[in-house]
């Protein structure tokens, strides 16, 4: 049985839904009600065992790993959040994977001081007997998102993101005008816990992880610059960073952007971050076929555009 009890400890049976994903991304499925905090403290402190074993956050789980988890206070059904029931513009559907446009200000998942999100969502409104994130996307990105409807399915697509077989691009608007129509930035990302707790990134030649995006000028405006960012690698806010570092910071960016700059953005209209993701491209693990989606910018953020070019 994989029921777990609360105050005791629990033996957890890993089964084929779960194969290959990482352990805190289990636990935080499992222990509902649990904060995040948490779960990584239990992990990191070695209370977590994976069959018998200490594990590191992102160690992989197997079919018929046993996990034991300690005595930990589980969110009773009367605790639960109410999830509101929310619909999002699906993109593309099939019997492995669901594309949906996602909008801005929605989290992926619940966490981090957010009670739900776009998985949350749909797992409560939609009947799939799986369904996970192949990716994630900022909570202030806006555009294409994946999820995947098989444990098989959502493996060999993110195997798929890891060697670079597909091709995602987003629009991006930078403060400040780049004066050469295509760059390659290639700055070693590290990722790093604020004494508030919050999660930033920063380039560090020495600890950071090798990250590349290519960013190239769709149209400049006065004092802006249109972006088309391609990534070839996937790291966490890889293309707000990598823009900062070269001088030219995603307007209405407010962790890495010119935060003066942002209340001024806020009063003609743009009250979110300039970042879109527009397109997709990459052949279907299963069916090996050509799947190719778009999203156009939202109305927000066309209609900002409307107004630096007036």
């Amino acid at each position: 049985m994989n029921e777990i009890s609360t105050n005791q400890v629990n033996f957890y049976n890993v089964t084929e839904n779960e194969d290959n994903q990482r352990l805190d991304n289990l636990l935080i499925k499992i222990l509902k009600g649990v904060p995040k905090s948490h779960i990584y403290r239990i992990i990191r402190s070695g209370e977590v065992r994976l069959n018998k074993s200490r594990a590191e956050v992102s160690s992989k789980v197997k079919i018929g790993d046993i996990v034991r988890i300690p005595p930990i206070r589980v969110a009773s059904i009367e605790e639960k959040i109410n999830i509101p029931k929310t619909t999002f513009p699906a993109l593309f559907e099939d019997d492995y994977y669901l594309i949906i446009d996602k909008p801005a200000g929605t989290a992926c998942h619940g966490g981090s001081g957010v009670s739900f999100g776009v998985i949350e969502q749909l797992r409560q409104n939609l009947n799939y007997k799986f369904l996970e994130l192949a990716h994630r996307l900022d909570r202030g990105t806006s555009g294409i998102l994946i999820l995947a409807k098989k444990r098989t399915a959502l493996v060999k697509l993110q195997e798929l993101m890891k060697n670079n077989l597909m091709l995602k691009e987003y629009y991006a608007l930078s403060v400040g005008v780049i004066p050469d129509n295509k760059r390659n930035v290639k700055l070693p990302i590290y990722k790093y816990t604020t004494k508030t707790g919050e999660r930033k990134v920063r380039v560090d030649h020495e600890n950071g992880q090798f990250a590349h995006t290519i960013f190239t000028v769709k149209e400049r405006f006065d004092g802006f610059t249109l972006v088309s960012a391609s990534l070839q690698t996937g790291k966490t806010h890889q293309i707000r960073l990598h823009l900062q570092s070269i001088g030219f910071p995603i307007a209405g960016d407010e962790k890495y952007g010119d935060f003066s700059a942002n209340d001024l953005f806020s009063k003609r209209g743009l009250k979110r971050m300039f970042l879109h993701a527009y397109h997709i491209k990459f052949t279907h693990p299963i069916e090996e076929k050509i799947i190719e989606i778009n999203s156009p910018l939202p109305d927000t953020l066309q209609s900002f555009i409307n107004k630096l070019k007036e």
